[in-house]
């Protein structure tokens, strides 16, 4: 799947749960769909204008103003369920951390365990604000008609949280013995 389409699967998924100014979308995408899926600014705007020329978006003013809602269309659910029922597209990975300490020998073990206790600290953090999140939804939960869903993805968050937690405590038990 390339990733204009990836960018419409976005757009028009964040559409689909409730229609919203440009400017509201790209916060959504930012703050909601960021815990799991990074999306450029740059490519939002045009994607939502290509979609509307497309039929698939619309705004419900009928307004060019910036402060126009923009909704999903019946043409743009089906384009969304198309999007969605593709496989998805694994990406190559790219972690700096690991990069640095697969070289960890290089670096030195001190500067290894620093970064492991820094990952651990970011991994704590993005636990505390998933289990606050959940528990703030779930205060919402009959009035979310997604909510099944956002829950299975916000506990993703968690256990992805705590697995990382756990690999940090079990990095830094392998790198207390030896030289620094």
């Amino acid at each position: 799947m390339a990733r204009s389409s990836q960018t419409q699967m976005a757009v028009l998924g964040a559409l689909s749960i409730e229609p919203m100014t440009a400017y509201a979308l790209r916060e959504a995408i930012r703050d909601v769909l960021g815990h799991f899926w990074s999306e450029s600014f740059g490519q939002i705007y045009p994607t939502l204008h290509a979609l509307e020329e497309e039929g698939h978006v619309r705004r419900r003013d009928g307004a060019r103003a910036r402060s126009s809602i923009f909704e999903i269309t019946a043409t743009g659910t089906a384009r969304l369920i198309e999007l969605l029922s593709e496989p998805p597209q694994e990406t190559p990975a790219r972690n700096g951390l690991m990069l640095r300490l697969f070289f960890g020998r290089t670096l030195g073990r001190d500067r290894c365990r620093e970064l492991l206790l820094s990952t651990r600290k970011v991994a704590e953090s993005r636990l505390t604000e998933y289990e606050e999140l959940l528990t703030r939804l779930e205060a919402e939960e009959g009035h979310l008609p997604d909510w099944p869903f956002i829950r299975i993805t916000i506990r993703a968050g968690i256990h992805h949280s705590r697995s990382t937690i756990a690999w940090v405590d079990e990095s830094l038990d392998a790198l207390s013995g030896g030289p620094s």
